[in-house]
């Protein structure tokens, strides 16, 4: 079967790109997504988001044609489901948006439609989803029930991209494919190299969930090395960013950078995933967890050190006289997205401990998050700096790292991210 009509369900950092690169090859794609904004701006052809060169590809697809967004799912071919994966206050992994997209696309499903599961989920989503769907509709038959003779085909496809470079990975990047059968698997992979120019790598649904829970798995052990590596080096009065320069000139060793944490939507989410499933087997991966969850808490206690050490210079002044200024909110250098960012949370905390004044400089987003409008002015870098009693580094932007030589030279800086070396 042709995949000729794809429905993308959840049109945010993944399912906007995947779908305009559907489009681009001139298949009929419709998107959904509940926020009305996003799906009004879509169709204007324009985007709600940050990603280099989207934009223009969104502009073409739509005046084309072949992209138009809306609130309520439609027929199609085959649906792929996009929606957020977050975890719950006790770290347990919350589905209920998969559900929510499930009971949404059921209505319209008909016999021989894919659906494909995109969302990073814990191992079994795929299954649950599909369980879901059979109970919407049970004049239609689901893998679970008729294996290969089912009327609707099911796979899990986690996306594995890098925010900034994700229209490049989409296409060039391979593909893990776990169909809850191989037929489901085989017509995935027929979906997928409609762009994938890497390869697809066939596999069960399972084993595909679980493969992206242990790739981010992996880097988030690895930052959690770097960042306790940092509190030992600042106990020892050591420059970490020296100390790993110089034990990366082993030609085995690769130490990542150390930060104020660990962001963004899969790194910092997916690990609970593996540790909800075996919480006794996934000792080093709960370990590494709570050391990067922890490292905002050192941050902050840098920052009043900071404050102290500046009122110590200047004793007439108090806590409530010292102006902070936060560089950068996102989860990581030059992108907009503030989802489980450390800085973020940083800056929050800020906000409520600080009795100064609190300036941020986020040169991706155009008005500052309201949780923190009422404590905290979104400026200019150079505002900043030119205010600022007390500066903390918290991602890597370009912007920041293109300040002129010295900008950072003798002031009381907290610098998470090693701006100073730019």
């Amino acid at each position: 079967m042709e995949f000729q009509t794809i429905s993308v369900i959840g049109l945010g950092y993944i399912g906007l790109p995947t779908a305009t690169v559907f489009a681009a090859r001139q298949r009929k794609v419709i998107g959904v997504d509940v926020n009305q904004r996003a799906v009004d701006t879509i169709n204007q052809g324009r985007i709600h988001i940050v990603e280099p060169d989207l934009d223009m590809l969104v502009h073409a697809a739509v005046s084309q044609g072949f992209l138009r967004a809306t609130t309520k799912p439609e027929p199609a071919d085959a649906f792929l489901i996009a929606v957020p994966t977050p975890f719950m206050e006790d770290k347990q992994p919350d589905l209920s948006y998969i559900r929510a997209a499930a009971n949404a696309i059921a209505p319209v499903l008909q016999k021989g439609n894919l659906v494909v599961l995109e969302s990073t989920s814990p191992v079994g989503a795929t299954e649950k989803l599909s369980a879901w769907l059979a109970a919407v509709r049970p004049d239609l038959s689901f893998p679970q029930q008729e294996g290969e003779l089912s009327d609707i085909r099911v796979a899990h496809c986690p996306e594995r991209v890098l925010p900034g470079h994700v229209l490049r990975e989409l296409v060039q990047n391979d593909r893990v494919i776990g169909g809850m059968t191989p037929l489901c698997s085989d017509a995935a992979c027929r979906l997928y190299k409609a762009f994938v120019e890497g390869e697809c790598v066939i596999t069960d649904a399972r084993t595909a969930e679980m493969c992206k829970l242990t790739e981010n798995s992996f880097r988030d052990v690895n930052i959690a090395f770097a960042n306790e590596l940092s509190l030992i080096c600042d106990k020892l009065d050591i420059d970490v960013w020296k100390l790993i320069k110089l034990a990366n000139r082993h030609p085995r060793v690769n130490i990542l950078q150390p930060g104020p944490g660990v962001g963004g939507h899969c790194i910092a989410v997916d690990p609970w995933f593996i540790v909800s499933e075996a919480p006794e087997e996934a000792r080093l991966i709960r370990v590494a967890r709570e050391v990067n969850d922890s490292k905002p808490e050192w941050v902050i206690d840098q920052v009043r050190l900071a404050v102290e050490a500046f009122l110590r210079v200047n004793p007439s002044m108090t806590a409530k006289d010292v102006t902070i200024a936060c560089f950068g909110l996102a989860f990581k250098a030059d992108i907009d997205d503030l989802r489980e960012s450390p800085a973020l949370e940083i800056t929050k905390q800020l906000a409520r401990l600080h009795p100064g004044e609190l300036l941020v400089v986020e040169p991706n987003i155009s008005e500052i998050p309201r949780v923190l409008s009422e404590y905290a002015q979104l400026v200019t870098a150079e505002l900043a700096l030119a205010r600022a009693h007390v500066c903390l580094t918290l991602v890597g932007h370009k912007a920041f790292k293109q300040q002129p030589a010295g900008t950072w030279n003798g002031r009381f800086l907290v610098d998470t991210c090693n701006i100073q070396a730019a």
